[in-house]
C-alpha cells in the first residue's frame, strides 16, 4: 500500500471513531431540580458580609473550587506549589468547621497521580468539586503529560467519606484523537438520571467551550460543542429550569472582550450562539450561580483585567444585568506589579447563604459570604463592601 492510500485508510479509520464515539444519543434527560434547602428570606435577617484566606498551603495558589458535604460542611479545593505548572503543584482540600478552615491537606499530587495513572505527568490543576444526591464527593482536575495546558486532560476521583480517603485517579476519555486537549473548571449540572453535565472547553488550535454527559456511573455519554464566532474558554452553566440553560464563556479572543453568552433549550443536548453580553470582561475565568431566588449571580473581573473582582446579578434569565461593584480590588504595587483578585468560585448552602472564593494575589485563596438580605441591599447601593483584611494566607 502506498503512503497516499495508507494516509487516507488512517484518515477514515479515525473519521469513523469519531462518528462512533458521536453518534447521537437519546433524547438528554432533564435537569435535575436543585436541592431543597432553608428559604433565603430577604427580610429575614440584617444583611451579613464577612471574608477571610484560607490558611496556606504553599507560596502559590489558585483556582479554587466549592462545594456543601451532606453534612452541611463546605469543603474548597484548589492547586498550590511554588508557581502554577510547576512539579511540586498539587491539589489540595480544607474544610469549614466550627473552629474554621481546616489545614490544606493534598489530595492529588503529580507523582500519586501519575503512578494511579500509569504515565509521565509534567503538572496538575484546575481542580473542581461536586457532591451527589448519595453523599459522594467528586473531584474532576486536569493533567499534562507534554506541552503546556493545551495538551491537558481531565481527570476523576471521589471520596465517600469527605475528602479524607480517595478513590484512584481515572483518565476520562474525552476524545478519540490522543484524548488531549480537554479541561475542565467550572462545577456540573445534575441531570434528572443520576448523571452529570460537566462544562469543560478545548484549547488546543481552536479554543470553544463544549459539554460532556456522563451518566450515573461517571461513564461518557456524549460530548457536544458550544460554536461561537471568537475564541472561547471555561463555560460557566447554571440551569434556569428542567429543559434551559445559559453557558457564560470566558472571551479569548483578540480585545477587548465580552462575556459571551451560549443557551441551552434541551438540558445541553444542544447548544446555540447568543449576542454576548454587553459588560467587558477581561480573558478570565468567571462563576456563574442560579440562587434560590431564581435570579442568576455572576462573579468575574472587569475589561480593565484582573485587580478588581464584581459581582453582576440579573433577575430576567440572563437578558439584562446589574453590576454589584467590586468585592475587591487593588492598586498596583510600588514595583508597578498590578495585583490579582480571579478564578471566582459561587454556591450558595442550604441556609442560603452565598459563598464566593477566589484568587487571593496569587499567594491564598479568599472566602467571602454573604446573605440574601446583603445581596438585596448591595443592589439597591445601601451597603458597601466592608473593608478586607490584607494580611497574607494564615499557615
Amino acid at each position: 500500500m502506498t503512503r497516499s492510500p495508507r494516509l487516507a485508510f488512517g484518515l477514515a479509520l479515525l473519521a469513523l471513531a469519531w462518528t462512533a464515539w458521536r453518534t447521537p444519543q437519546a433524547p438528554a434527560p432533564a435537569f435535575a431540580p436543585p436541592p431543597v434547602g432553608a428559604p433565603s428570606a430577604v427580610g429575614a435577617s440584617p444583611p451579613r458580609f464577612s471574608a477571610q484566606l484560607l490558611p496556606s498551603a504553599a507560596a502559590s495558589a489558585h483556582a479554587a473550587s466549592l462545594a456543601e458535604l451532606a453534612d452541611g460542611r463546605l469543603v474548597a479545593a484548589w492547586f498550590a506549589g511554588s508557581r502554577e505548572g510547576a512539579e511540586d503543584v498539587a491539589i489540595y482540600l480544607s474544610r469549614l468547621e466550627t473552629s474554621g478552615w481546616s489545614r490544606p491537606e493534598a489530595i492529588a499530587t503529580r507523582p500519586q497521580t501519575a503512578r494511579e495513572l500509569r504515565r509521565h505527568l509534567r503538572k496538575l490543576g484546575n481542580p473542581v468539586l461536586h457532591v451527589d444526591p448519595a453523599g459522594r464527593l467528586h473531584l474532576f482536575f486536569v493533567s499534562v503529560s507534554l506541552g503546556g495546558w493545551a495538551g491537558a486532560s481531565i481527570n476523576h476521583k471521589f471520596s465517600d467519606d469527605g475528602g479524607r480517603h480517595w478513590s484512584p485517579a481515572r483518565k476520562l476519555g474525552t476524545s478519540p484523537f490522543f484524548n488531549i486537549s480537554t479541561l475542565v473548571r467550572n462545577p456540573p449540572i445534575r441531570l434528572e438520571d443520576g448523571g452529570l453535565g460537566l462544562p469543560i472547553y478545548h484549547e488546543f488550535i481552536a479554543k470553544h467551550g463544549e459539554w460532556l454527559r456522563l451518566d450515573a456511573q461517571g461513564r461518557i455519554i456524549d460530548k457536544v460543542r458550544m460554536p461561537h464566532a471568537r475564541a472561547t474558554l471555561q463555560p460557566a452553566v447554571a440551569a434556569l429550569d428542567a429543559r434551559r440553560a445559559v453557558a457564560l464563556l470566558r472571551d479569548a479572543g483578540p480585545s477587548p472582550g465580552s462575556v459571551q453568552r451560549a443557551d441551552s433549550q434541551d438540558a445541553g443536548q444542544h447548544w446555540e450562539m447568543r449576542p454576548a453580553l454587553p459588560i467587558a470582561h477581561a480573558n478570565a475565568s468567571m462563576a456563574l450561580l442560579r440562587l434560590d431566588d431564581g435570579s442568576l449571580l455572576m462573579a468575574g473581573n472587569p475589561g480593565s483585567g484582573r485587580a478588581s473582582l464584581l459581582l453582576y446579578r440579573s433577575t430576567d434569565e440572563g437578558r439584562t444585568w446589574q453590576s454589584l461593584g467590586p468585592v475587591e480590588s487593588g492598586a498596583a504595587t510600588a514595583a508597578g506589579q498590578a495585583p490579582e483578585f480571579s478564578y471566582p468560585a459561587l454556591l450558595q448552602d442550604r441556609n442560603g447563604d452565598i459563598h464566593l472564593a477566589y484568587t487571593w494575589l496569587r499567594q491564598g485563596i479568599r472566602h467571602v459570604v454573604f446573605n440574601a438580605a446583603w445581596l438585596a441591599a448591595r443592589a439597591q447601593g445601601e451597603v458597601s463592601i466592608p473593608a478586607i483584611p490584607t494580611q497574607g494566607p494564615r499557615s
